[in-house]
């Protein structure tokens, strides 16, 4: 019988935190526990204390790094929980998708470590033509196979599944893992800050010890908050910085890397002018920039 811990990390939005927490208040088989590690300027407790019908360890952090807060939180969960878990705060759950999750953890054999709910409204995604071409696959860029992670270092995003899959990473915004898998690994702190690409770093790790899934009938939403985010060029700087520590520290190919970065840049450029969307542009200067840093 297993017992679920959530992590939820959380940074000045406290909307976004009280809906994901309604959510969880209406779960069929609703976690044991959720831990909320707050780095908000203001602080979310008075959210929190509106959802006493849920067992919530509410504790403050600082400085905001989604990387850390989320290790902090495995630190705070209860010895007793067998799964970990974690939820970016702008989730909401299918009110039957921790009753599913965990009837898909009771037949899970011990070889499958981690496994992440499904995204019901994967958006649309930019320059899929050229990251899915043939020959960006031959060359080892990027492939088309969902949930995969190429010699360049870059990943397929998991999207809306339709039948449970195993893949080579999973996203941290809605997921769970065997908690024994934190004795060998934690989230890489070097993603501080704005911890873009640490769910790939620490999932990647695991997969390279056993299995990972994203199991198709649990299902969640993601609504992408406007607030508590890096602006898009300082975004297009951590972007080139984790992609290049993510490919060094696996040992993939820096040269592939680079190619992948500079395909990145022109989707961005091109994008931006087709649909005059700034924060495209914007997020492209940023990728130069840390580019071209000494």
């Amino acid at each position: 019988m297993h017992s679920i811990s959530l992590v939820v990390a959380t940074k000045d939005r406290p909307g976004d935190l009280e809906r994901l927490l309604e959510s969880l208040r209406l779960q069929e088989a609703p976690p044991a526990e959720i831990v909320v590690v707050d780095a908000s300027s203001e602080p979310a407790e008075p959210g929190v204390a509106r959802f006493p019908e849920l067992t919530i360890r509410y504790l403050k952090h600082w400085p905001p790094s989604a990387s850390a807060q989320r290790n902090a939180g495995i630190l705070a969960c209860d010895p007793a929980s067998t799964l970990i878990g974690f939820a970016d705060d702008d989730t909401t759950f299918e009110p039957n998708a921790f009753a599913r999750m965990l009837h898909f953890w009771s037949a899970a054999p011990p070889d499958v470590l981690g496994a992440a709910f499904n995204m019901r409204n994967s958006p649309r995604r930019h320059g899929t033509f050229l990251k899915h071409s043939r020959l960006a696959e031959r060359l080892g860029l990027y492939s088309r196979e969902t949930g995969s992670v190429s010699l360049s270092g870059w990943q397929t995003v998991t999207g809306e599944i339709s039948s449970t899959k195993f893949v080579d990473w999973l996203p941290s915004g809605a997921v769970l893992f065997r908690r024994k898998v934190f004795q060998l690994k934690m989230f890489d702190e070097t993603f501080e800050s704005y911890s873009y690409l640490e769910d790939l770093d620490l999932s990647y790790s695991l997969s390279r010890m056993g299995r990972l899934a994203i199991v198709a009938d649990a299902g969640f939403f993601h609504f992408p908050s406007t607030e508590g985010r890096v602006s898009m060029r300082q975004f297009g700087r951590v972007e080139v910085r984790n992609r290049l520590h993510f490919v060094r520290k696996h040992g993939l190919s820096i040269g592939r890397c680079y190619a992948g970065l500079f395909i990145r840049m022109i989707i961005s450029v091109l994008s931006g002018l087709i649909h005059r969307n700034r924060s495209l542009l914007a997020r492209a200067a940023g990728n130069l920039e840390e580019l071209c840093a000494p």
